[in-house]
């Protein structure tokens, strides 16, 4: 036996013992999505683990995927499979760089996009997906939004807004 198939029996037996479940994103490598129980996007993912028979979820993802994981999972214990996975986009903007935003804009409702940290999502007022960014904005009540942390989506949602 292969020392890769090895690997995989003890990672089923581990995942039985454990009452855990993998799910992997997308852009993860074929092995990492080969011993996944799920493979998909980062919000699709998160809301499959709400259906889940599972004590613990193993995130094979970047650190806001987690962290939303566990957001809509408080009762589960949600592991990220490397604990140092950033992403760039959702490093865009830093809490005192919001809470800066929000002292000089105190008007302004913050919509945020969903692929950030869940610090920036608890500063937030509202989250929105690429899909329905436009709709968020035209829901909150202030004409002044600060839009985070993607100003590319930021800059297409204010476009397509009332």
């Amino acid at each position: 036996m292969s020392d890769f198939n090895q690997l995989k029996e003890k990672i089923a037996r581990l995942k039985e013992e454990l009452k855990a479940v993998i799910v992997a994103h997308n852009y993860q490598r074929p092995e990492v999505q080969d011993i996944a129980d799920f493979v998909g996007d980062s919000l699709e993912l998160s809301r499959q683990c709400t259906e889940v028979d599972a004590e613990t979820i193993v995130f094979c993802g970047v650190r806001f995927m987690a962290e939303t994981a566990a957001i809509v999972n408080p009762e589960r214990t949600v592991l990220l499979s490397e604990g140092s996975a950033g992403c760039p986009l959702a490093d865009m903007i830093s809490i005192d760089e919001l809470r800066e935003w929000k002292q000089r804009y105190p008007r302004a409702s913050v919509v945020c996009y969903v692929n950030s940290s869940a610090e920036i999502k608890a500063e937030s007022d509202v989250c929105c997906t690429s899909a329905n960014g436009a709709e968020i904005v035209n829901s909150v009540p202030s004409d002044d939004i600060i839009f985070v942390p993607d100003q590319n989506l930021g800059a297409y949602t204010s476009i397509k807004t009332k």
